[in-house]
């Protein structure tokens, strides 16, 4: 089993979707001792925003860079990403890292019947805290709504979400979210890929 453990957070060793990620990670590799994991760190690599130098290929090492990302992508069985949210949507540097794996006739492509996903049998956990409370009002919330249609645009059905909500409420609630996160982890991770239901 090929496991990408993506992380985005911009707030280092004191970031919540760091260390849950790390949690998934760990866990799914005492359930699969043979788990091979490739660790990307989109705060540290510096993967540009795209631009028409990524387009139009014109930047050696930039194209190199977007073919590793989608390289990485497609050999990966199980994606493990951290996805914060900041200011209502998810960081800057992971919506980067899509524009490099949303690529048409790699990952999906047009037909006469609409697009089709060409990454389907995949596995994605996303573990995303937040500072506030999604209210119950489904308009305010724009980050998992965004990737469960991206996944499925690349046709990937397999994808659930891990919530650590109201860390910034208060230091009690932020300790009770993340212990709450952290006890439903063993049950995320061992849920087989072939049974799991979207959660």
């Amino acid at each position: 089993m090929r496991v990408l453990h993506i992380d985005s957070s911009i707030l280092g060793e004191g970031s919540a979707s760091r260390a849950l990620t790390r949690a998934i990670v760990e866990r799914l590799k005492s359930e699969h001792s043979e788990a091979e994991v490739t660790y990307l760190d989109l705060a540290a690599e510096d993967l540009p925003h795209l631009s028409h130098r990524s387009l139009a290929r014109s930047d050696e090492s930039e194209a190199a860079r977007n073919a590793r990302a989608l390289e990485q992508f497609l050999g990966a069985d199980v994606l493990v990403i951290g996805a914060p949210i900041y200011n209502f949507s998810i960081p800057s540097q992971l919506k980067a890292w899509i524009d490099r794996i949303a690529v048409a006739g790699k990952t999906f492509r047009y037909t006469a019947n609409g697009p089709e996903g060409l990454a389907g049998g995949k596995e994605v956990i996303v573990a995303m805290p937040r500072g506030g409370l999604v209210g119950a009002d489904p308009r305010t919330e724009f980050g998992e709504s965004y990737l469960r249609f991206l996944f499925s645009f690349l046709g990937i059905t397999n994808v659930r979400f891990l919530h650590a909500q109201g860390l910034s409420v208060s230091p009690q609630h932020r300790e009770e979210s993340l212990k709450a996160a952290h006890a439903a982890i063993a049950s995320i991770a061992r849920v087989p890929a072939a049974n799991a239901l979207a959660a």
